[in-house]
């Protein structure tokens, strides 16, 4: 049994302007059609997400602003606490509420690092001067 399908993103507008000839239409297209297709069999989240980000671009999104939206899927107030934390660990995050342990574990192992050190002594011409 063969299984087929297609994944569509379509995006039609039309513009007319209401105002006076005095400001020219030079930079508005009268009419956009876009549409983007691609074989939807196979494809898993990351290329789907890939998709979506092309059709965004195509429709004039910024890619920061792309990227916002992404992330605003993971990181609101809709989303489960633990799901966030998931993806933070997924992808080596740290959300602000865990900033004041990790910099306290950060100090404590700067400390150790430091105390392990070996204490060197200084030597000249082959002669410990421990002065």
């Amino acid at each position: 049994m063969s299984y087929k399908a297609n994944v569509e993103f379509k995006f039609d507008s039309s513009y007319e302007h209401t105002y006076g000839p005095e400001i020219p239409d030079d930079y508005f297209l009268p009419e956009e059609h876009f549409t983007i297709k691609a074989p939807a069999a196979d494809l898993n989240i990351q290329q789907y997400f890939k998709l979506f980000e092309k059709f965004m671009l195509g429709i004039g999104m910024s890619p920061s602003n792309i990227r916002l939206g992404a992330l605003s899927l993971v990181f609101s107030d809709w989303v489960n606490k633990g799901e966030q934390v998931k993806a933070c660990k997924e992808y080596d995050l740290t959300m602000n509420e865990d900033l004041p342990d990790k910099f306290k574990q950060w100090k404590k192992d700067e400390e150790e690092r430091i105390n392990l050190r070996p204490v060197e002594d200084t030597v000249v011409d082959g002669c410990f001067n421990n002065d």
